[in-house]
């Protein structure tokens, strides 16, 4: 099979172009697991974050990609679940211990043995992969393969950054970063919360034309000051000033939720900014989000074809990878960027 490889980790400043074009053998389903023809698969902000090292794959070589989408393409011994030619997708969560006390209680996000797809398992980057039948979900009609692509990570930690929020209808959301998860969050906070005002930040003029034109009721710079201070802010931006700006806007009780598996350094000397009375006091709050479970991925796919969402989508082929990330890199974004794979070209 054909698959973009990453075998070093790098700066996307030395190296523009960190995943290299390969055969591969076909995977094998092994007991439990379904074979994946993939069709689509999201690229995410993530796997930059694996390549320049700030959440490193324990093995190299690696194949990069968690938001997958394709058929199944064969089935290992005992499968029950799933049949051939079914469409499915595959996540951020790889697999999960499922016997923790986290996978008991239902975080199995937070679960000792988390492992997450395309970093400490071969993903989707590829023409095929393989995956547990229990992780893989199905993927609802009203979406195209492309489309139903980003939902599956964007989309899913979206959706439970938007519930770690706390949002009443009627109180003020901010969004910083307007990226692939903010675009979709907007729209998605407008259905749930008619009649809560969302504010977005973002460094482009160009993304704050995309947000007033999906529904944001104000758009403004990172420094902006909004019409009003705000009940929840999502931050979705790998950088750290956007949160203390953030928690200078916030109201009295608001909650600051940060969607982002990790930061950048290049900026961290804006933390001694941090002023206690000015960015924490008054019960605000600061909570993090980590990774994902099955049921965040199902319940939103539901969710999403019953709005219906359908993000916007830039689609390359597999071999342009190397490019997608590095206007990844560049904040070139409109959107979500997905990858066509195989030869269901995303259909």
């Amino acid at each position: 099979m054909k698959a973009m490889l990453l075998r070093h980790l790098t700066s996307l400043a030395d190296n523009p172009a960190p995943l290299e074009l390969t055969d591969l053998p076909d995977p094998v389903p092994a007991e439990g697991e379904i074979l994946i023809r993939v069709t689509a698969c999201g690229v995410c902000h993530t796997e930059l974050d694996e390549i320049e090292g700030r959440t490193p794959p324990p093995a190299l070589p690696v194949v990069l990609g968690h938001q997958v989408v394709g058929r199944v393409a064969g089935l290992g011994g005992g499968v029950s679940a799933f049949q051939l030619g079914e469409r499915v997708g595959v996540a951020w969560i790889f697999s999960a211990c499922g016997e923790c006390a986290f996978c008991r209680s239902g975080q199995e996000n937070l679960c000792l043995d988390f492992r997450a797809t395309g970093r400490d398992a071969d993903g989707g980057y590829a023409e095929y992969m393989t995956v547990q039948e229990g992780f893989a979900c199905r993927i609802p009609d009203t979406f195209t393969d492309a489309e139903a692509a980003p939902l599956l990570c964007a989309g899913a930690v979206g959706y439970r950054s938007l519930r770690l929020a706390g949002l009443s209808d009627g109180q003020r959301l901010g969004l910083t970063g307007f990226g692939a998860s903010g675009h979709i969050v907007l729209r998605l906070a407008k259905y749930l919360y008619p009649h809560s005002e969302v504010y977005v930040f973002a460094r482009s003029e160009q993304e704050r034309a995309f947000a007033r034109e999906l529904g944001a009721d104000w758009a403004g710079d990172t420094e902006d000051q909004p019409p009003a201070l705000l009940h929840a802010v999502i931050d979705t931006t790998p950088v750290w000033k956007p949160i203390v700006e953030a928690l200078r806007r916030l109201e009295r009780g608001g909650r600051l939720v940060i969607n982002a598996i990790r930061k950048e350094d290049g900026d961290k000397a804006e933390l001694t900014r941090l002023d206690y009375a000015a960015h924490l006091w008054l019960e605000k709050e600061v909570k993090s989000v980590a990774n994902v479970t099955r049921a965040d991925v199902r319940e939103f796919l539901e969710l999403a074809a019953r709005i219906p969402i359908r993000p916007e989508v830039q689609e390359y082929a597999l071999s342009e990878a190397n490019a997608a990330l590095g206007e990844l890199k560049a904040r070139r974004i409109r959107g979500a960027k997905v990858l066509r794979i195989g030869q269901g070209q995303a259909e």
